[in-house]
């Protein structure tokens, strides 16, 4: 089948890239013309693992095409995938911008029948608005049906997710274009949901907000298990174990970040605030977020006091391991919180540096761990790399003014640790 992905983000991407490896003709289309002679050249502009490897063989085996043109994008699909970024504005909207855009052009230029599918994560309601504007936009009149087709890829394993989804989500609201759809995605082998569009775009902002909500939830948690000196890890072990609660993401730290769970728990606070609800718990969940970043400060302050003049290192600066994505990243926030109170920052971080650099230019970007924790008073792990998890102890310790290790990831045992000589602390342990 033929396919064009509009946008080629992470999510626009990873779709044509795979869409390609599953044997299908794709035209990725992207407006920066910096990002498309990269990509022609067999390059990605992002850190996932295993798609430098499959954009490359796509390309030699002539199934992957870059360009920036979309009218060439629209001419070649039968199915247009919509991929394009929907920021949120300050007041916590989605800023619909780039899909509106997307949307106009493609009703300019259409003039066979086709099917729209968004792929970005957009408010209930977008599949409407796309239909009304290609409509509005239209030269001739030619058939075409908009569904709804959420992402549900995690950045880092972005690759995996798609090939081996838990489900695909289809909204539909004409009795055959989510047919057509699904018959896509069979060679996947995975369970197939078929709804009206409205539903498939709840879908999405439900699944983020749920998930979100068990991250707050279990940060919490590890804040009172600190405070009466339970083990949040055993705490979680017993919690897991039953069926109705699932351990997936009941993991305490310093909050989530990325370009989705702090966008989308926005975005349907939002939602709902427009059809005149109050989605209280969801709030309480960005407030508790929020509040979490800095819980590592008050713990580095526990062990040395004022940590204006002090060298503080920091381990990890993307949102999660395997990505270079900073997006809402809490090492931002903690990074910039520290400099403020007077820190002299080092950081280190196997893949996200340079896009920091662009944010906070003025901390020590160092080479490696030990690098970063050269005449520290304290260290702070932001992010569970693997390399952090297999650290040597003795090195780090020679290397430190020193030994305070605090843990925002609990990737290190709290026994191990004071056997060691490190004054220490995780989170809720």
């Amino acid at each position: 089948m033929n396919i064009a992905i509009i946008g080629t983000g992470y999510v626009g991407l990873v779709t044509g890239a795979c869409f390609a490896d599953l044997g299908n003709t794709v035209y990725c289309i992207d407006i920066d013309d910096k990002k498309i002679k990269m990509l022609k050249e067999g390059n990605i502009p992002i850190y996932e693992p295993q798609l430098q490897e499959i954009v490359q063989e796509n390309i030699e085996k002539n199934r992957l095409y870059f360009s920036t043109s979309i009218s060439e994008g629209v001419k070649n699909g039968e199915i247009i995938f919509i991929a394009v970024g929907t920021p949120s504005a300050p007041n916590g909207e989605v800023d619909m911008t780039q899909v509106e855009h997307v949307a106009i052009s493609i009703g300019r230029n259409l003039n066979h029948e086709v099917i729209i599918a968004n792929k970005s994560t957009v408010p209930v309601g977008t599949g409407d608005m796309v239909t009304r504007l290609i409509r509005e936009n239209l030269k001739k009149k030619v058939k075409f049906a908009v569904v709804s087709n959420p992402e549900f890829l995690r950045e880092g394993s972005a690759v995996y997710d798609f090939m081996f989804p838990d489900r695909v989500v289809i909204g539909d609201n004409t009795g055959y274009a989510g047919e057509v759809l699904a018959q896509l995605y069979r060679p996947l082998q995975c369970p197939i949901i078929i709804t009206d569009v409205l539903s498939a775009e709840m879908i999405k902002y439900s699944s983020n907000a749920y998930l979100a909500m068990k991250i707050s939830f279990i940060n919490e948690i590890a804040n009172i298990c600190d405070r009466v000196g339970a083990d949040v890890k055993s705490v979680v072990n017993g919690m897991g174990l039953d069926k109705r609660i699932n351990p997936a993401f009941l993991n305490p730290g310093v909050g989530f970040g990325g370009s989705c769970f702090p966008k989308d728990t926005r975005a349907i606070v939002d939602i709902a605030r427009r059809y005149d609800y109050d989605f209280k718990i969801i709030k309480a969940v960005i407030d508790v977020n929020e509040e979490q970043r800095y819980v590592v400060i008050d713990k580095l302050k526990h062990f040395i006091g004022d940590i204006r003049g002090k060298r503080i290192a920091v381990w990890g600066i993307s949102f999660k391991p395997n990505t270079d994505d900073i997006r809402d990243a809490p090492s931002y926030h903690i990074i910039k919180r520290l400099v403020e109170e007077g820190a002299i920052v080092s950081a280190y971080d196997p893949a996200a540096m340079e896009h920091m650099k662009k944010l906070i230019p003025d901390i020590d970007y160092k080479s490696n761990s030990y690098e970063a924790a050269e005449n520290a008073d304290g260290l702070i792990v932001i992010t569970e790399w693997n390399e952090f998890k297999h650290i040597n102890f003795s090195r780090l310790k020679s290397v430190m003014n020193e030994p305070v290790v605090i843990d925002g990831r609990n990737i290190y045992s709290p026994s191990e640790m004071k056997s060691l000589g490190f004054k220490y602390s995780g989170i809720g342990r």
